[in-house]
């Protein structure tokens, strides 16, 4: 095997196939990435039976052939090589890596151990590929962390005809976003699938410039979940389960209704939080005289800002949040107002952006109040 690439190009597919390399394995060949080199298109490929990702790109081929290098050393030795063409070769079981004068030698994994990599699904339908990155962003922060919990890990991908419904849940805040994408004429039915949220939200960021990505769906089954965009193209496996329904949390009858400016509610948390102790809530004092104000802290560490704001529905509203949460919730939107719907300490609230735009209907994020006031 001997091909030559632009460092940039090369070190481009590297990065993008090592997301899909495990953090720790107890199967030493998952760590490595397959590169495979053949008529002028070198593959590079990461796999670790929960993604796999193979990225093509334009190569000059001395000999083809085929080689399993340690993953994370081929990221740093990319990371590391000097800007213009590079040339790499396989020499009895090294790899060498060789630009203006550098030169590394890798060594290789058996590819006999490599195991076979899933077939990824036939087309199902094209999304807009900015619009599929901005939604999942928006929805992947109320995901949950706690992977002995994997369902709440997860990401909701719901097709059903023209419209894509992306949703996720960690018991205490839920995020859905709605878009538009294009099915194939075959496409039929609904189709929901939880997906791990960390890897949805690689793949989204990845693909963001690509145009459009092709969605990957087979409804014999398969536990699997297809996105190609450009040369790159990645399987997703399939969580088990699926969400609660959102529909009745969503129900907000009888709510009081405040506006307010959404950056500066964003940035008068981030100053207030400044004093709160770990886990200690952000309290907001909305009152129909046309104000919020922002309390945060304990005896003499405490914190206050009062913002202009609307209310409507209730001459005053306190309620208080989990301040990450809060500007979780604030930041996923793009809107330049923001609408929360608030039912009391201790309640739902949703947030939505403010009629106009267009985002109001397409995003929304619940969010659980505390029931302690500070």
């Amino acid at each position: 095997m001997e091909f030559r690439i632009d460092r940039t190009a090369f070190a481009e597919a590297v990065g993008r196939a090592g997301r899909a390399l495990p953090s720790r394995t107890p199967v030493p060949v998952l760590g490595g990435l397959l590169l495979e080199a053949d008529a002028g298109r070198l593959a590079v490929t990461g796999f670790d039976f929960e993604a796999a990702v193979r990225v093509e790109t334009e190569v000059e081929v001395a000999v083809p052939g085929r080689v399993l290098v340690l993953g994370r050393r081929l990221l740093d030795v990319c990371r590391v090589l000097p800007d213009g063409p590079m040339s790499c070769a396989l020499e009895a079981s090294r790899f060498t890596v060789e630009a203006d004068g550098t030169r590394f030698g890798l060594s290789t994994l058996p590819l006999a151990e490599y195991p076979a990599r899933p077939t990824a699904p036939a087309s199902y339908g094209t999304v807009d590929a900015a619009a599929f990155a901005t939604a999942v962003a928006q929805v992947a922060v109320a995901a949950g962390r706690d992977d002995t919990l994997p369902l709440l890990t997860g990401v909701q991908l719901r097709l059903d005809g023209v419209e894509m419904t992306l949703s996720a849940s960690d018991r205490y805040r839920y995020a859905v976003r709605r878009l538009e994408w294009k099915p194939e004429a075959a496409a039929d039915g609904v189709v929901e699938a939880l997906l791990p949220s960390r890897r949805l939200l690689d793949v989204a960021r990845s693909l963001g410039r690509c145009g459009d990505v092709v969605i990957g769906w087979d409804p014999a089954g398969g536990g699997l979940m297809g996105f190609e965009g450009g040369q790159s193209r990645t399987a997703l496996r399939l969580l088990d389960g699926r969400l609660p329904v959102y529909t009745s949390l969503f129900d907000m009858a009888g709510a009081a209704v405040a506006e307010v400016e959404c950056e500066g509610l964003a940035e008068a948390v981030r100053r207030v939080a400044v004093v709160a102790e770990a886990n200690s809530p952000v309290r907001l004092d909305f009152s129909a005289e046309g104000s919020v104000m922002l309390r945060a802290g304990f005896g003499d560490d405490v914190a206050a800002q009062r913002l202009p704001a609307t209310l409507s529905g209730a001459d005053e509203v306190p309620v208080a949040f989990n301040p990450a949460y809060l500007l979780d919730a604030l930041t996923s939107f793009e809107s330049p107002r923001v609408r929360l719907e608030l039912l009391g300490a201790g309640q739902r609230a949703l947030l939505h952006a403010v009629p106009g735009g267009g985002e109001a209907v397409s995003h929304r994020h619940l969010l659980m109040s505390v029931k302690q006031l500070v």
